[in-house]
This record gives structure tokens, sequence and C-alpha cells, in this order.
């Protein structure tokens, strides 16, 4: 059975540990109202995806 030989240390530990972190999210401005919106979703102001409005102004 696999047993460590030495305890592996805080800097090691992180080191190793440092490309597991969560991506940022991204935010864009729609094209049409300005507002911040994630990137590949309707604006939940306007309703428009794509220079087409997909949902009204009230649902979104």
């Amino acid at each position: 059975m696999a047993v460590p030989k030495r305890r592996t240390s805080k800097r090691r530990k992180r080191a190793r540990n440092t490309h597991k972190t969560a991506p940022a999210i991204v935010i864009q401005s729609c094209p049409q109202c300005g507002t911040a919106k994630r990137p590949h979703r309707v604006c939940a102001d306007c309703g428009y995806y794509a220079g087409e409005q997909r949902v009204t102004a009230q649902e979104a």
C-alpha cells in the first residue's frame, strides 16, 4: 500500500491546486440597450438576442 514518506507542505499543496480555481464570470454589454448581460443569453431588460427580439420585456 502506498504511503507518503513525508508530509506535503502547504506551499507545495497550494502550488499544485492553483489551477483548480473557478473561472471568472464574463459579462458583456447588450448591443440593443447597453445593460450588462451574460454572453449567449437573452437580455433581461429588452428581450433581444442576436439582433432579434426573442421574448417580450415583461417575460425576461
